[in-house]
C-alpha cells in the first residue's frame, strides 16, 4: 500500500491540534471533509489513529507510532519538492543556518559578491533544529555545533572553543578561575543531559532527584532567565556566554569538560554547485582565521 502524503499531513494536523475544527481551520478545509479524509486513512492502513467522543481526540497507540514516523517522511518529501523545483528553475536565494554565537557575515557577504543575482538569507537555529533545517530543505547549509545527529548529512569542522558553566551572579562558584564538573554535581542542569554527554555520565548527582520537571527552554535568552531566577545552570560554548551578557549571570570555565566542534553541514546528496562553492569560501575563511580544525 502506497502512503496517501496529503492524508499523512491531514492527519499530522489532527494529532498535533488534537481537535478537528483546528486542524481544519489551519488546512483551510471542511471540518466534514477532514473527518471522512481521517477516516479513509484509517481504513487503508487499518488502523484507529484516533479515539474520538464529543469532548476529546485522543491519539491511539497506533496513532502516536505513526505520528512519530510521519513528521520526517512530510520533512523528507518536502525537501525533495525544494530540490526537483530548483533544479528545474535554478536556484535565486541561498540561506545560510547559523547557531547562536556564530557570525557568518563574512561569509555570507563573500558568496553575494561573486552571485550579484543570488538573494543570499540567514536564519538562526537552535539545538533542536540545526540539522533539520538541512535536510528539511529550509537552509542550503547549517553552522552546527556537535553533537547532532548526522544522517544524511555531510561535515566540515571549523574550530572548537571552550565551554562554560552559566551561573547566578551571586552563585558560591562565581568569579572562580575555573571548575570541575564534580564541583556542579548538586546543581540542577536545566537543559537535556544529551546536550552535555559528559554531564549525563557523572554518576550520583544528587541533582537527579530534583521532582521539578525540566524546563523546555529553545533560545539562549530562556536558558539564562532561568539562571537568574536560581532555576538552575547551564553549559554553553564560550562565545555564546560571551556574546549574551547580562549583569546577573555570570560563567565559568569548566576545565575538564571537552571543547565544543563548531562544522558546516549540507545534504550529502545535494550536488549543487553553489553549496560546494560556499565549502571552499568557508575552509579558506577558516585557513585565514588560522582556526580550521582547532
Amino acid at each position: 500500500m502506497d502512503v496517501d502524503l496529503r492524508k499523512l499531513r491531514y492527519f499530522v494536523a489532527v494529532a498535533e491540534e488534537l481537535h478537528f475544527g483546528r486542524a481544519a481551520a489551519r488546512l483551510h478545509i471542511a471540518q466534514p471533509v477532514l473527518s471522512r479524509q481521517i477516516r479513509a486513512f484509517e481504513q487503508e492502513l487499518q488502523a484507529e489513529l484516533f479515539v474520538r467522543d464529543r469532548r476529546s481526540t485522543v491519539l491511539t497507540e497506533a496513532g502516536r507510532q505513526l505520528l512519530t514516523d510521519a513528521r520526517p517522511l512530510l520533512a523528507s518529501a518536502e525537501a525533495l519538492r525544494r530540490r526537483v523545483r530548483r533544479a528545474t528553475h535554478g536556484r535565486s536565494t541561498f540561506t545560510i543556518a547559523f547557531m547562536p554565537g556564530i557570525i557568518v557575515t563574512a561569509e555570507a557577504r563573500a558568496i553575494a559578491d561573486l552571485h550579484p543575482d543570488l538573494s543570499v538569507d540567514v536564519v538562526r537555529t537552535s539545538p533542536s533544529d540545526q540539522a533539520d533545517v538541512v535536510r528539511e530543505g529550509r537552509a542550503d547549509v547549517s553552522y552546527v555545533r556537535l553533537p547532532i545527529d548526522q544522517r544524511g548529512l555531510s561535515l566540515r569542522p571549523l574550530f572548537t572553543e571552550p565551554r562554560v558553566v552559566v551561573l547566578p551572579r551571586e552563585h558560591r562558584l562565581a568569579g572562580k578561575e575555573s571548575v570541575e564538573l564534580a564541583e556542579l554535581v548538586g546543581e540542577r542542569l536545566l537543559q537535556d543531559p544529551d546536550v552535555v554527554p559528559e554531564w549525563r555520565d557523572l554518576p550520583n548527582r544528587p541533582s537527579d532527584s530534583d521532582p521539578r520537571p525540566r524546563p523546555v527552554l529553545s533560545s539562549v535568552e530562556e536558558k539564562l532567565e532561568h539562571v537568574a531566577a536560581y532555576a538552575g545552570m547551564v553549559i554553553l560554548p564560550l562565545s555564546i556566554a560571551t556574546f549574551y551578557t547580562r549583569p546577573d549571570v555570570t560563567h565559568v570555565p569548566v576545565g575538564d569538560l571537552g571543547h565544543n566542534q563548531v562544522c558546516l553541514a549540507w545534504a550529502e546528496d545535494d550536488r549543487s554547485p553553489l553549496v560546494r562553492e560556499f565549502v571552499d569560501i568557508v575552509e579558506r575563511q577558516a585557513q585565514t582565521a588560522g582556526r580550521g580544525h582547532e
